[in-house]
């Protein structure tokens, strides 16, 4: 009997053992592990903002010379040629900027004639014809503007062509001639180029206020408006002045074209 007391008396204790590491089993708290939070992805750039719908005229920039004439040299062998070209570029580019669509005669050192620079004008039918130039000489960071200027009238024959008056004894659709295209742009082309002057005069101290008219062959085909800019001077100035005076050359072009488009009742552009 005294035996069976023994074995009840050791089961029961390993009863309450068992028991017990249960009830310290359940008691013990678990320990998640923590949770990381949920890094934020980072928002999308913005796309950029479109380039501006191209708008108003075409603005026909012409780098003068090329080729074989270089036109006003400078010290260490700088050319007219190639300066205007460096010119050329910056000012498309900054007109471009402003929503202007902007074409050129010239891209390289070639040198096509003065009717085929002008084919270029004529081809639009709303254009600006804009030739860049590099003096020889006169006062150093100075720009002036020229409009073309016939030195004879004209006569009545030939004012019917320009004009396009149909002659009696023409039933056909007259033609114009050629190198006198410009004459019914003149008075555009006087106050496209005394627009440009006046902004000229503010940015290049020592420019005239007034623009001047002149016998400019590249102008005379064009059948738009048309202005020759002639910065100065390759002989006094480092090429580096030179080619900078195109941002601000740019911004006087396009000043002047919305002065002349406003004058002419067709707003801003």
């Amino acid at each position: 009997m005294l035996c069976a007391v023994r074995n009840s008396i050791f089961s029961l204790a390993c009863l309450l053992a068992v028991a017990s590491g249960v009830f310290l089993f359940r008691a013990r708290p678990i320990h998640s592990s923590p949770q990381e939070e949920p890094q934020s992805t980072p928002e999308p750039a913005p796309p950029p903002a479109p380039p501006p719908t191209p708008s108003g005229p075409v603005i026909v920039l012409d780098p003068a010379h090329g080729g074989t004439d270089t036109g006003a040299r400078g010290e260490g062998g700088v050319s007219e040629k190639d300066l205007v070209l460096r010119m050329m570029r910056t000012v498309r580019e900054q007109l471009a900027i402003q929503g202007y669509r902007v074409v050129t005669t010239r891209r390289d050192d070639s040198n096509p004639s003065y009717d085929d620079r002008a084919a270029v004008a004529n081809a639009y039918r709303d254009a600006i014809f804009i030739s860049l130039h590099v003096a020889s000489t006169g006062t150093s960071g100075t720009v002036r503007a020229y409009y073309d200027q016939f030195s004879s009238p004209l006569s009545t024959e030939s004012a019917s062509a320009v004009l396009g008056i149909k002659a009696l004894a023409q039933p056909t659709s007259p033609l114009v001639v050629w190198d006198q295209a410009q004459r019914p742009y003149i008075d555009a082309s006087h106050r496209l180029a005394d627009a440009i002057q006046s902004q000229l005069a503010r940015s290049f101290p020592g420019s005239p206020t007034l623009s001047t008219g002149a016998a400019v062959r590249t102008l005379r085909s064009v059948m738009a408006p048309a202005v020759a800019l002639e910065t100065s001077s390759i002989s006094r100035s480092r090429p580096e002045a030179l080619a900078g005076a195109a941002g601000p050359l740019s911004s006087a072009i396009a000043a002047g074209i919305v002065a002349l488009r406003q004058s002419n009742g067709a707003g801003a552009r």
